[in-house]
Order: structure tokens, then sequence, then C-alpha cells
């Protein structure tokens, strides 16, 4: 029943705001690029509005929409910032949720560098381990407290290359300037497509649940749309495919 209504409430938006084509802003995190470029596109094909995506780390979209930012609407890698904003007054009453759920892979281009159960970082055999800063990305964080429980925060500190947001820390290792890093399921799988290289994905058990809230930021009738369709059955879909889990 809450499915349906939720739906039908989102096809009742979709015809009011066809009237006429508006645009909104997005800040979004890096780590959720892929995916919400996805949306967003499926949303403007079905209502001709214009969806402009920001993408960067949750930590600088938070300062910056804290510090009066224009944009309508945040996707965070967590729920901490969200709930911040939520609490200073920065943001529409009662339109936080959880839109996805993120997971933590290690990950090497190489085939057989990254082996089950992530031995390889007992091992050693490799130069450089990219990791996200773990003061601004949840990734980065979740990243050190699995490093952590394996007792190799400390010892592998001259070895860390360490990204200003998951999306710079992939490609660290995409470049090889790192052999191997921690970054989200997200950006090493796609829509029917094969993952490349080696990869383990980590335990959620391991760290923190990386839970990635939205927030409206100031009412709009298209940016309330926006934030419906990604709760629809078809957008959720879509999330999953991308490496996600939905509640």
């Amino acid at each position: 029943m809450f499915r349906f209504s939720r739906q039908l409430i989102f096809s009742l938006l979709l015809i009011s705001g066809n009237a006429c084509s508006d645009e909104i802003r997005v800040a979004v995190a890096s780590n959720f690029f892929t995916a919400i470029e996805a949306l967003a596109r499926q949303f403007e094909g079905e209502t001709g509005h214009k969806v402009t995506l920001v993408i960067g780390s949750s930590g600088k979209h938070y300062a910056q929409i804290h510090n009066g930012a224009p944009y309508d609407l945040f996707f965070s890698a967590d729920e901490r910032r969200p709930r911040l904003l939520e609490e200073a007054g920065d943001t529409v009453s009662g339109s936080r949720f959880t839109y996805a759920v993120g997971k933590l892979v290690l990950w090497s281009p190489s085939d057989n560098l990254v082996n089950e159960g992530g031995k390889v970082l007992e091992q050693g055999k490799f130069r450089y381990l990219a990791i996200a800063n773990p003061k601004l990305a949840p990734y980065g964080k979740a990243a050190q407290e699995v490093l952590q429980s394996r007792r190799l925060w400390k010892p592998f500190r001259s070895r860390m290359v360490r990204g200003e947001n998951i999306g710079q820390t992939y490609q660290f290792v995409r470049s090889g300037n790192a052999e191997l890093g921690f970054v989200a399921h997200s950006q090493i799988k796609r829509p029917g497509e094969t993952i490349s290289g080696s990869y383990w994905e980590v335990p959620q058990g391991l760290y923190t649940p990386i839970t990635q809230q939205a927030v409206l930021l100031r009412e709009s009738a298209v940016a309330r749309n926006f934030l419906e369709y990604v709760k629809s059955d078809t957008a959720q879909k879509t999330i999953r495919a991308h490496g996600y889990a939905t509640h």
C-alpha cells in the first residue's frame, strides 16, 4: 500500500511538474556520480526538467551549503552531514532520507593482485595503497577502520596515497599511481559489465555502515519531484545495479 501511494504521489507530481520546465542544482558525493547521472537522465527524459550535478566530497559540499551555496538538493556519502545541516536549520524539515547504503572494496586494475580476504595487505607486495581522506570522505573513514582492525594503519602511513575524495582515490589506482586502493563498489561496477582487475568486497561488519542520505535544501516542486523519483522502484533498481544496497 505504501509503495503504491508513493508511486501515485510521484505520478501526480510529474503531471503538475510538466506544466513548465525548470532546472535544479544538486550537490552529489563523488561515489554516487555514475548512479545519479543515470537517474538524472531518466528524470529529465520523463519530465523535461534539467538536473545540474555538482560532484565533490561530502565534507566540502557540507561546508559550502552551510555557508549559503545555492543548491536545491544534497546527496551526501553519509548521514551525519545531512543531519547536521538539518539541525542547523539549513534544510527543508522532514525531507532527509536514506537513498543508498555504500559498499567498500579493495581494488586493483591488475588481475591477480587483490586476493581472497584482502590478504595482499599483510603480504605487502605493493608500493602504494590509495585511500580517501578519512576526515572528508566516509569511504576513507571506513578504509581506516578496516586497516586499524588489522593493525595496519600505522605501518602503512608512509605507503598511503590519500585522495581528497573517493573519486580522486579511484583515479590514483586507475592511473597506476597506487597499485591498489579502497574505493566504492559503485566505482568499479557498471550495469551489465564485468568488473575488471581484481577486488575484495570488504565485509560490512568490518566498518561502520555507509548510510548515504539526501536532503532538500530549499523548497521547489521540481526538487521534490526528483526526490520522489529517487524513492521510486525504478530508481531504486538503478541504484542497486550500480553497486549499492537499498532499504
